[in-house]
């Protein structure tokens, strides 16, 4: 054979070679990576070929779907009081996909989860009826909130302390996920993602930033657990003013008449005394603290609701001063709404934390069960009973007689802590009003809400967390108990 042909033909078998060895890594490497990814029309198209299943409230649905009027995608999908509802279903778009519930449930709800199929849909590879995700929330909580937030920045959230169960979550400026939900839809996306205000953003959920003094209930509970003091009656030692440690700093009290020099714990929460709780974390140390925090749900990197929620922080490697500072919720500490939540639920429910979750189960569409997230809640103690009794009535006075008296409701118990954060270099910006409580009503019902109001067009000087933030938790702690 001529050598020129022959070097060509071993070149030409070396590249079908090639080919074939291409081919068949894309075929069986690489395919599940090529199936999902999200430029893949072919995933739109089965999603979207079919009317999809529904996320409800109350036995109601707040989703449907609706016809197209041509093109590959038949069906897209619409929202019922979208922006009442979008920081718990999230969006399902044609061209910008899902998230929230509408993510994570996605092959629920268009029918491609294997638990749907029966054995005849298994061997013809038919489509399944979509399922549904039945949630934990409760409407009238949830409009509640929404409601008295109005066009304030800011979020809140409500749980029942007794079973962990989400009954409100909302988080404003708000935005309707039908606008964005179809083929069409990029002047609105643009308009979305370029809003300054962050409208997209799960404030309740996403938004960690720094507690302020509603932080103070974490340190009253290290404090006792340590046994560094044995009730919330007990005076403790706490100068003021009271000067952070290596510093020339004096840290200085909100209301300059109150009662804080040596205030019991149960009194320097009444008048959220910052002298005692800065003195507290440097008595505690950061180590203690940090382990307290965590048993309440700080630093935890997977907490899913089923939306993972972003960490609350409780730092490491800090100085006594540092240290000091967060013992009223500044320096690095941050929590999100959730967290916040978290931590008077606990309280609430006699020092047991149950896992918080928002959606109760996913059924098939005959309304078979595939998972009850009711029953599968887990629990763990986070402080002792009579810790927690302590600190439940140390709430109790806030609310009564201390910086809380917005939060009264008749005829129920209302335990509350309210918090102002700093804001910005220096405090520079306005500050973050925040308020954590619980309510327990006569006929046993409860629930724990947690509220912060980034910003609300107030002055200054009217910026409070029984001004701003008490009256959103008051709202939805009436809703919940009516």
């Amino acid at each position: 054979m001529n050598k020129t042909i022959r070097h060509t033909a071993v070149f030409t078998l070396l590249l079908v070679f090639a080919l074939l060895v291409r081919a068949t890594w894309v075929q069986f490497h690489d395919s599940k990576a090529l199936a999902e990814d999200k430029l893949n029309k072919r995933n739109a198209i089965k999603t979207y070929g079919n009317p999809l299943g529904d996320i409800i409230v109350a036995g109601e649905s707040i989703t449907g779907s609706k016809r197209t009027s041509g093109g590959d995608l038949a069906y897209k999908r619409t929202y019922k009081n979208g922006p009442l509802y979008s920081s718990v279903t999230g969006y399902s778009s044609q061209v910008y996909g899902a998230t929230q519930l509408e993510g994570i449930y996605k092959d629920l709800l268009d029918g491609s989860d294997n638990r749907l199929k029966n054995p005849l849909d298994t061997l013809t590879n038919k489509r399944a009826d979509p399922g549904d995700v039945v949630t934990t929330i409760d409407p009238a909580v949830q409009k509640a909130g929404y409601k008295a937030l109005g066009d304030k920045k800011g979020a809140a959230v409500a749980i029942d302390p007794k079973t962990g169960r989400i009954l409100g979550m909302v988080s404003t400026p708000s935005y309707d996920p039908s606008k964005i939900s179809g083929s069409n839809d990029g002047d609105a996306w643009k308009a979305l993602t370029g809003d300054e205000d962050k409208p997209m953003v799960n404030r309740a959920l996403r938004q960690p930033l720094p507690p302020g003094s509603t932080f103070k209930l974490v340190v009253a509970a290290a404090a006792l657990e340590d046994g560094l003091y044995d009730s919330v009656d007990q005076k403790t030692d706490s100068p003021d003013p009271w000067t952070l440690p290596g510093t020339r700093t004096s840290i200085p009290n909100e209301v300059k008449s109150a009662p804080c020099e040596n205030a019991s714990l149960r009194t320097a929460l009444q008048w959220s005394c910052n002298n005692v709780f800065t003195k507290l974390a440097v008595d505690l140390g950061q180590d203690k603290l940090r382990a307290q925090a965590e048993k309440f749900g700080f630093n935890a990197e997977k907490l899913d609701v089923p939306v993972r929620a972003g960490v609350s922080l409780y730092p490491k490697g800090m100085d006594k001063a540092s240290t000091g500072l967060t013992g009223i919720g500044q320096f690095d500490v941050t929590a999100t709404p959730l967290q916040m939540a978290m931590v008077s639920a606990a309280i609430a429910n006699g020092g047991e934390l149950k896992s918080p979750h928002m959606v109760s189960k996913t059924t098939t569409a005959d309304g078979d069960v595939l998972n009850d997230y009711d029953e599968d809640t887990d629990s763990e103690r986070v402080v002792s009973e009579s810790t927690a009794d302590q600190l439940a009535s140390a709430m109790q006075s806030v609310v009564e007689k201390g910086t809380a008296t917005n939060a009264r409701i008749s005829g129920a118990t209302v335990g509350g802590k309210t918090g102002t954060a700093q804001h910005g270099e220096n405090n520079s910006k306005t500050p973050y009003a925040w308020f954590t409580s619980y309510a327990k009503g006569s006929d046993g019902k409860e629930v724990a809400v947690a509220v912060i109001v980034e910003s609300s067009g107030a002055a200054r000087s009217e910026v409070s967390g029984n001004g701003l933030a008490a009256p959103i938790a008051t709202a939805m702690m009436r809703a919940a108990l009516r």
